[in-house]
C-alpha cells in the first residue's frame, strides 16, 4: 500500500470545526467514513465533501433551535457518522458537546444531563429517552430531543423520507419536544461556517468512567484535543490510504481522539462496526489498516487462542509456541536488543503456516494495532507481538485528551507505555505518582474547582493518581493506582489489577476483582464463563446448574487450585485464599464496571458486601 503523508496541524486547523473544514477543502473526493447498509448488504463509503454537505444541514437544524454560543449539547448514541455530524455541526456553531455512552445505566445520564444543563439530546429513539426518563424527575433544562429512526433518516437522501425541512415534534411526558431527525433536518443548508474560532475555547465536557464515587465533568478545548491529536502523530504515522475500524464508544475520549480526530487530521477513512458481537466478522469485510482497542478485547482473543490450543495436539501447540518464541526473539533483534540466531531462518515458513492464519482474523491487512484505556498482561502483548502484529501499548487520562504517552514501532517496549508525547513534561513525585504538564492537559472539572484544584497543582502539573516509574530510556512504566494498592492487615501491598489481569488469562475467568483491603489475605470475586464452567463441572462429576453449586467448598478448591497455578510467580502474601463465583458479568447497565470494562471497585464492594464478607470469616 502507498503512504501518503497530509496532516492538517494544529495552527492551520484553529480549531476543530477547522479541522473538518480543512481536511474537506484538501481531499474532498476521498473516503472519510464507511458505514453497513442493510438495504445493500454491504459497507459503503462517504466522501469528506458528502460529510461537509450534511454537516451543512446539521448546523441549520441546530441554528433552528435557538442554541447561543457555549450552550451544551449531548449525544447519547453507538458509534456512526451521524455522532461526527452533530460533534461537527455543534462545534462550528461555538456549541458544547456532552458524549455519553450510549448503554450506560439512566440514573448516570440523568446526573449528567443535569449538571451541564444540556439544552439538547441526541440519541437513538424514542424508547431510550423513555428509559432515561423513567422513575426520575424531569429534566426542565432539555428543549429539545432528537431520535435517529434509522427506517426513515436516509443520509444520502435517496429514501422516500429524506428530511421534510418540517421539524415535526411531539411532546414527551416531561412537555420536551422530540423530534425525529428526518424530520429535524432541513432539505439542504447553507456552507459550513465557523462561529467560534477560538482555539482556548470550550470544546467538549467528557465525563470521567468513575471507576470510585460520581463521575466528573472533564472540559477540553480544542487546542487541548487538536494538540494531542498532533503529538500523537510524531510518534505513530497514519497515512492517507489508511483504515480505521471503530468499535470502542465514541463517548470515550481514547476512541475520540484517536480514532475520530486523528483520522481527520491524516485524511483517513473510518469504518463503523455493526456491533461489537460482530466484530470478528466485521473485521474480515472491512480489512483495517489501523486498530484501536482496550486490552479486554485482546484477552479475550488470548483467552480463546489458549482454548483453541487445548484442543489441538502436542505438535500443535509446540508449533504455537515455538512461532511465538521466534517471532519475539526476531522483534528484539530488529530493535537492536539480541543479536542474530540461526532460528530466524524458519520465520517465513512459521508465518505461513501458523502466524498468518491466526493474524488473518484481523483481516490480513493490519499495519498497526494500538491498545489503551487500561493496563495490557505484557504475556499477552508479547504473544501477539510474536505473532507478527504491529502491537503498541499507549497511556492516557480523559483529563489529558488523551494520550500521554505511546510506544513507537522501532522504539517498543511493551513492558512500558513508551515515552511521554512531545509537548508532554513528566514528572515522577516522592510518593512515585507520575504528574504531567503540557497542552493536552485540561482545562478543569465542570462546576468543581476543588476537584480542579486537587487534580492540577499551582505550577500547572496534572496528578494521574498513577503510580510509574521511567527507564533509563525516558519510558514510563505504570505500576499501579495509588488508590488500587490494597494493603493488608499485616502491612503487606498488592497490586489488585496485575492479579485480576493473570487471573482472567484464563477463558474460565470471564471477570476478577481481588479485594482484602485491612484483611489478613487476599480474596477473589469472580465470574466464570458459562461454557467453561459446564466443561469443568462435567470433567469433576458437579452438576453445573445447581443453583448452590458455586458456593460448594469442592467447587472453590477447583477454583482457587486453577487460580494458584496462574498467580504463581506472585510473592506468597499475594496468593489468593478465598473465591467467589457467579455465572452472572458485572454489567455496564447495572454500574458495575465502565464503558471501557475498568471496575468500578466501590460499586461491586458494595453490591456484594455479604458475599465477601463471608470470605474473611472468622479472621
Amino acid at each position: 500500500m502507498s503512504h501518503t503523508i497530509d496532516v492538517i496541524d494544529p495552527g492551520t486547523a484553529g480549531t476543530i470545526a477547522g479541522l473538518f473544514h480543512e481536511r474537506a477543502r484538501r481531499t474532498p473526493q476521498e473516503p472519510a467514513y464507511q458505514r453497513y447498509s442493510e438495504k445493500h448488504q454491504r459497507f459503503e463509503t462517504i466522501t469528506w465533501k458528502e460529510m461537509y454537505d450534511l454537516a451543512s444541514r446539521w448546523q441549520a437544524a441546530l441554528k433552528r433551535d435557538n442554541l447561543k454560543q457555549g450552550d451544551r449539547v449531548a449525544v447519547i448514541l453507538r458509534n456512526c457518522p451521524e455522532w461526527v455530524l452533530f460533534d461537527l455541526a455543534a462545534l462550528g456553531l461555538g456549541l458544547v458537546t456532552v458524549p455519553l455512552f450510549a448503554n450506560d445505566h439512566p440514573p448516570n445520564i440523568r446526573y449528567i444531563l443535569e449538571k451541564t444543563g444540556a439544552k439538547l439530546v441526541f440519541l437513538q429513539d424514542r424508547e431510550q429517552w423513555l428509559r432515561i426518563e423513567e422513575g426520575g424527575a424531569p429534566l426542565p433544562g432539555i428543549e429539545r430531543i432528537v431520535t435517529m429512526d434509522p427506517d426513515r433518516w436516509d443520509p444520502r437522501g435517496d429514501s422516500e423520507i429524506a428530511g421534510s425541512g418540517t421539524p415535526a415534534a411531539s411532546r414527551g411526558g416531561s412537555g420536551t419536544r422530540i423530534s425525529e431527525l428526518a424530520d429535524w433536518l432541513p432539505e439542504s443548508g447553507k456552507e459550513y461556517t465557523i462561529e467560534s474560532p477560538d482555539p482556548s475555547g470550550l470544546a467538549t465536557v467528557v465525563y470521567t468512567s468513575g471507576t470510585t464515587g460520581m463521575p466528573k465533568g472533564v472540559m477540553l478545548s480544542h487546542t487541548n484535543i487538536l494538540e494531542n491529536a498532533f503529538a500523537c502523530l510524531q510518534y505513530v504515522p497514519v497515512y492517507q490510504q489508511d483504515l480505521f475500524l471503530s468499535f470502542l464508544p465514541l463517548s470515550h475520549t481514547f476512541e475520540r481522539t484517536v480514532g475520530y480526530y486523528i483520522p481527520m487530521m491524516a485524511g483517513a477513512c473510518v469504518a463503523y462496526v455493526r456491533s461489537i458481537d460482530r466484530l470478528a466478522e466485521d473485521l474480515l469485510k472491512v480489512r483495517p489498516t489501523v486498530l484501536i482497542s482496550v486490552p479486554r478485547i485482546y484477552e479475550r482473543i488470548y483467552a480463546k487462542t489458549e482454548k483453541e490450543l487445548k484442543k489441538k495436539t502436542f505438535l500443535s501447540r509446540a508449533l504455537f509456541r515455538l512461532t511465538v518464541h521466534t517471532g519475539w526473539q526476531r522483534f528484539l533483534h530488529q530493535r537492536r536488543r539480541l543479536g542474530w540466531k540461526p532460528l530466524f531462518l524458519i520465520w517465513p515458513l512459521l508465518k505461513k503456516i501458523v502466524a498468518d492464519r491466526l493474524t488473518g482474523a484481523f483481516g490480513s491487512r493490519l499495519r498497526l494495532s494500538i491498545s489503551g484505556g487500561a493496563p495490557m498482561a505484557f504475556s499477552i502483548a508479547r504473544v501477539f507481538i510474536g505473532l507478527g502484529l504491529n502491537f503498541l501499548q499507549g497511556y492516557g487520562l480523559t483529563e489529558t485528551s488523551p494520550v500521554i504517552s505511546v510506544n513507537t514501532a522501532m522504539d517498543n517496549d511493551p513492558a512500558t507505555v513508551g515515552r511521554p508525547l512531545p509537548g508532554i513534561e513528566p514528572l515522577i513525585a516522592p510518593e512515585g505518582e507520575l504528574l504531567v504538564r503540557g497542552p493536552s492537559v485540561m482545562l478543569g472539572y465542570w462546576q468543581d474547582r476543588d476537584a480542579t484544584e486537587a487534580a492540577v497543582d499551582a505550577k500547572g502539573f496534572l496528578h494521574t493518581g498513577d503510580l510509574a516509574q521511567m527507564d533509563a530510556g525516558g519510558r514510563i512504566r505504570i505500576i499501579g493506582r495509588i488508590k488500587e494498592i490494597l494493603v493488608l492487615s499485616n502491612g503487606e501491598k498488592i497490586p489488585p489489577r496485575d492479579l485480576e489481569l493473570a487471573i482472567t488469562t484464563n477463558p474460565l475467568f470471564e471477570q476478577a476483582m481481588i479485594v482484602g483491603e485491612g484483611r489478613p489475605y487476599p480474596a477473589a470475586l469472580v465470574v466464570l464463563n458459562s461454557s467453561e464452567w459446564e466443561r469443568l463441572a462435567a470433567a469433576e462429576g458437579l452438576p453445573p446448574h445447581h443453583p448452590d453449586i458455586l458456593s460448594d467448598k469442592r467447587v472453590e478448591s477447583l477454583l482457587l487450585l486453577e487460580i494458584a497455578r496462574l498467580t504463581d510467580h506472585f510473592p506468597g502474601y499475594a496468593q489468593i485464599r478465598r473465591v467467589h463465583a457467579s455465572l452472572n458479568p458485572w454489567r455496564m447497565r447495572d454500574g458495575l464496571i465502565t464503558n471501557t470494562l475498568k471496575l468500578r471497585r466501590e460499586k461491586l464492594l458494595e453490591r456484594f458486601k455479604p458475599e465477601v464478607d463471608s470470605l474473611f470469616e472468622g479472621h
